[in-house]
């Protein structure tokens, strides 16, 4: 199979537009291949493909080669010393960037996952943190969240979900009995679309790689890169290093391999949806 250059993204990060610059240039030098650049450099074809396309930060030592072989008079040493700060400047950002082109979506959560959270679950979540948010901030967020899940219900398909969910995300009523069963009703008809499969975690997994609660999102691109990103209470972390990301993916790997059939999964969640539908005549009794 021929080789084949990735599709470039320079307005995603510093990293990826020092990626961009790689590629221009190459360009302008008598279309030079990354071979030969990497010949130049003493850098693989294949670790320049990864830096060129942003899936890589650039490491220490290279910048200079770059701008000996470019000509560039200090271009990408000056650009280096943006992209070596973060792997993505705005992390919470880049992941929605990120995540809006992903073609497979894989994820864990200790509560119902944002892209099925239903408009009562949102506004419950906005403030179970202590803030008072403001009417604007409310209804900016939700306008925001409730975009984000239009891609899941969207058709043509553009994107694979796998959601696992710890069952205690079926069982605690973070809002009313009546809108916990809109939300596990809207559990049951994603499960039932083509492009979602979800699995429930049961409390008989016991101890897991997630047991300390933070989420993990693995998104896929295009161009079949992945990245990781963990998410707690108050913080937020976007992996794209290659050996962090198997380290996560093996984690989800496990996840699955714990977690229930797609089949006794939604066994579950009815069970769960009944519950909290027994309880709602009681609130009214």
């Amino acid at each position: 199979m021929a080789w084949q250059e990735r599709d470039l993204q320079p307005d995603l990060s510093p990293r990826h537009f020092y990626g961009a610059e790689i590629r221009r240039l190459r360009k302008l030098h008598d279309n030079m291949s990354l071979e030969a650049l990497g010949n130049i450099l003493m850098f693989s074809k294949a670790h320049l493909s990864r830096i060129e396309s942003g899936a890589s930060k650039p490491p220490v030592g290279l910048s200079e080669k770059l701008d000996m072989a470019f000509g560039t008079d200090g271009l990408f040493c000056r650009l280096y010393e943006m992209a070596k700060r973060e792997p993505f400047p705005d992390k919470y950002s880049a992941f929605h960037k990120l995540n809006e082109r992903a073609v497979e979506h894989a994820s864990y959560s200790l509560s119902i996952p944002g892209l099925l959270q239903i408009e009562p679950v949102i506004r419950a979540i906005m403030y179970a943190g202590g803030s008072s948010p403001s009417d604007a901030e409310i209804e900016s967020w939700l306008t925001a969240r409730l975009g984000q899940q239009e891609r899941l219900w969207a058709e043509p398909v553009a994107c694979e979900y796998w959601f696992i969910l710890d069952e205690y995300a079926l069982r605690r009523p973070i809002v009313g009995p009546e809108a916990m069963v809109e939300q596990l009703s809207v559990l049951l008809a994603a499960g039932r679309r083509r492009n979602v499969t979800i699995q429930v975690l049961p409390f008989s997994a016991g101890v897991h790689s997630r047991v300390g609660g933070s989420s993990l999102i693995m998104l896929t691109a295009p161009d079949g890169s992945m990245v990781a990103y963990e998410e707690g209470d108050r913080w937020g972390r976007l992996h794209d290093d290659v050996v962090t990301v198997v380290s996560r993916r093996k984690d989800y790997d496990l996840l699955r391999a714990q977690s229930l059939s797609p089949r006794d999964s939604e066994a579950v969640i009815s069970s769960a949806l009944e519950g909290f539908a027994e309880d709602a005549p009681r609130r009214h009794a």
